[in-house]
């Protein structure tokens, strides 16, 4: 099998829309041939351009630098790239992000406002908020550095901080928010923990009352 065969053969399996990084490929091609990074990925970049000029596979489009993804036709035109699959690639995973802001709080169930701007807090954003205006979303820098430990103790403590400067709907909102950290297994005492260290007086007392609802926290 040449590098052109497997890659093609891993190009194929690949579903409609999602992003497709010849990174990845270039993983799975050094494993497969047992070859250095930088060899293996300039076989990649040679296979999937030989790909591409071929038309070996006809629905294959580049996104940009790395990244490619295979459409459909539909009635509307040409399927994009899943951009929801990019955000969290990016900005998400694994672990190093989550969703907070106005959606947060609709998410959880504090708000029936859907808002328009996404935000997202991100180990990517290392000092001030900024808008990637290709994938339409707004990243900021978390508190404190996220890990699988801490994102969801950050994000319950954001819709926290939130509570006050948001659209808040929700008949008992504080019942709300003990329901998400009782579902989530989240522990009061790690809770207050950060909330001491990252987060505001007024978010403190928030979670005092959180506290009082939804029974044993």
């Amino acid at each position: 099998m040449t590098y052109m065969d497997f890659t093609l053969n891993l190009l194929e399996q690949i579903p409609i829309g999602k992003p497709i990084y010849t990174s990845r490929i270039a993983e799975k091609l050094a494993k497969q041939f047992t070859l250095g990074s930088k060899e293996a990925a300039a076989a990649t970049s040679v296979a999937v351009k030989r790909i591409m000029d071929a038309d070996l596979i006809p629905d294959l489009r580049f996104y940009q630098k790395g990244i490619y993804f295979k459409t459909v036709v539909t009635p509307f035109g040409e399927r994009d790239i899943d951009r929801n699959c990019l955000i969290a690639d990016k900005y998400l995973l694994p672990d190093k992000g989550y969703e907070t802001g106005l959606i947060l709080l609709h998410h959880i169930g504090l708000t029936t406002q859907i808002p328009k701007n996404r935000v997202i807090a991100t180990n990517i954003a290392k000092e001030c908020s900024r808008t990637d205006k290709k994938l339409g979303v707004t990243i900021k820098p978390p508190k404190v550095m996220i890990t699988a430990d801490n994102k969801l103790y950050l994000q319950a403590l954001d819709a926290l901080e939130l509570m006050d400067k948001a659209p808040v709907d929700a008949d008992r909102p504080y019942e709300v928010l003990a329901k998400f950290i009782i579902k989530n297994n989240l522990a009061y005492k790690m809770l207050l923990f950060y909330a001491d260290h990252y987060y505001n007086k007024a978010t403190i007392i928030q979670l005092a009352h959180t506290a009082g609802k939804g029974g044993t926290l």
